[in-house]
C-alpha cells in the first residue's frame, strides 16, 4: 500500500505508508513449541518445532509452504535459496523452495553461536575456532583457531568481525580467515553491526563503541546506565540501540552525540528493528513499542489478541502485495502455545474479521511444560 507524493515537477511518486498505526494482518498457531530460534528470509519464515520438524511459512499470507523432519541444535541460517542446519552430527543445507536436501557434511563440533550466511559463505563459530564453508556445496574453505566467540560474526564486504570473551573485537579476511586487526575494548563485546566505514558494538562495561572498520581504532564511545547486549541499528545519520537500563537511544553516527533517548516500559530482550520511519523494540512482555526515527516520539504499540511472552527476535519485511512493511511477532502463551502474528498498517475499509484456523496447520503435539 502506497501514498502518492507530488514532486516539484508535478509527477506523483509512490511512497510506502508507515506500518503505524498497525493492525493484525494474520495470525496462526504452530501448535508446538519452538526448539530453537526461527530463521527469516524475505517473506518466508522457518520454524524448528517439537517432533524434530521444521515448518516453512509464507509470511505474506501466513500459509504453510512445507514441513520436513529435521532437528537443528541452534538457530538455522538462510540465504541464496538454502536453509542451513546444524544437527549435532552434521551440517546440512535444504532447498528453501521445498525443504529437500541440497548437501550434508559431517560436523561433530558444538557451536558457540548460531551459523551465519553471507555472500555465498557459511560461517560456523565453535568454542575454539571459526570455520568457513562454501555455502553452495558445504566444502571446507578455511579454519581459523580463535577461541571465545560471544556472538555470531558480522560480515561486511570482504571482512568479518567477531566478538571474543577476552574483550577483543577481531577483523578477519573473508577469503582466508587471516587476521586484519584486533582491538580490545572495555568489558566484553556483544553483537556487532558492521557498516562500510564503521563498526558498532555494545559491551558489558555499559558502553556502545564505534570503531573504524579499516583499522579497528576507536572513533568514539557512549556510556549508558547498563550493559549494551543486542545488535545496534543504523540509518544514514544515527545509530539506535537498547541497553539494560531500559532505554532506547539515538546517537549521531559521526561523533556519538545523543540525538534523543526514550525510556522503555520493559527490559529490552531483542535487537531493535527498523520499519520504514520507526524503530521497533521489544522485551519479553507484550506489546512491542515503536518510536519514530526522527525524534523518538512514540509511533505505536503493536497490540495483538495474544497473551504471554515474545520468544523470538522481531522481523520485518516489505509485503509484495501492497501492505508496505510487515512486522512479524513470535509469541508463547501461558499454556505453551506458540503463535506467529503479522502486523501492518491499518487500512480502510477493515478486512473481514477473524482469519480463523488455517486449513494446513501443523498436527498438534502435547506442549512441553
Amino acid at each position: 500500500m502506497c501514498a502518492a507524493v507530488i514532486t516539484l515537477e508535478g509527477a506523483p511518486v509512490k511512497k510506502p505508508f508507515s506500518p503505524f498505526p498497525s493492525r493484525t494482518h494474520w495470525s496462526l498457531s504452530l501448535n508446538n513449541n519452538l526448539t530453537v530460534q526461527p530463521a527469516f528470509d524475505g517473506d518466508s519464515g522457518y520454524f524448528p518445532i517439537e517432533g524434530d520438524r521444521i515448518a516453512a511459512y509464507d509470511l505474506t499470507h501466513g500459509t504453510l509452504l512445507w514441513l520436513i523432519s529435521a532437528a537443528p541444535r541452534s538457530a538455522p541460517a538462510v540465504g541464496a535459496g538454502l536453509l542451513f542446519l546444524e544437527s549435532g552430527e552434521t551440517l546440512s543445507a535444504r532447498q528453501t523452495k521445498d525443504g529437500s536436501l541440497a548437501w550434508e557434511i559431517p560436523f561433530t563440533e558444538k557451536l558457540a553461536a548460531p551459523l551465519v550466511f553471507a555472500n555465498g559463505w557459511l560461517f560456523a563459530p565453535t568454542p575454539d575456532a571459526l570455520v568457513a564453508y562454501r555455502a553452495s556445496d558445504g566444502s571446507l574453505v578455511w579454519r581459523r583457531d580463535i577461541a571465545g566467540a560471544r556472538a555470531s560474526p558480522a560480515v561486511a564486504g570482504d571482512r568479518l568481525y567477531l566478538s571474543l570473551t577476552d574483550g577483543r573485537v577481531v577483523a578477519l579476511r573473508v577469503e582466508d580467515g587471516a587476521q586484519v586487526w584486533a582491538e580490545k575494548i572495555g568489558g566484553m563485546p556483544n553483537e556487532i553491526l558492521a557498516l562500510d566505514t564503521q563498526l558498532f558494538v555494545g559491551s558489558t562495561d555499559n558502553h556502545l563503541y564505534c570503531l573504524k572498520i579499516a583499522t579497528g581504532e576507536f572513533d568514539w564511545r557512549k556510556q549508558t546506565g547498563a550493559d549494551v547486549l543486542r545488535r545496534p541499528l543504523a540509518d544514514e545519520k544515527n545509530v539506535y540501540f537498547v541497553s539494560l537500563d531500559n532505554v532506547l537511544r539515538a546517537l549521531n553516527r559521526g561523533h556519538g552525540v545523543q540525538q534523543w533517548m526514550r525510556p522503555l516500559p520493559f527490559r529490552p530482550a531483542w535487537a531493535p528493528i527498523g520499519a520504514l520511519d520507526a524503530v521497533v523494540v521489544a522485551g519479553l512482555a507484550l506489546p512491542p513499542r515503536a518510536y519514530f526515527f526522527k525524534d523518538g516520539a512514540p509511533a505505536d504499540a503493536l497490540t495483538t489478541d495474544k497473551t504471554g511472552e515474545i520468544v523470538a527476535p522481531l522481523y520485518t519485511f516489505t509485503s509484495p502485495i501492497g501492505f508496505g512493511p510487515v512486522i512479524v511477532l513470535v509469541t508463547r502463551s501461558l499454556s505453551g502455545e506458540v503463535s506467529v502474528t503479522a502486523t501492518s498498517r491499518s487500512i480502510e475499509p477493515p478486512p473481514a474479521p477473524g482469519i480463523g484456523p488455517l486449513p494446513n496447520v501443523i498436527p498438534v503435539l502435547a506442549p512441553k511444560l
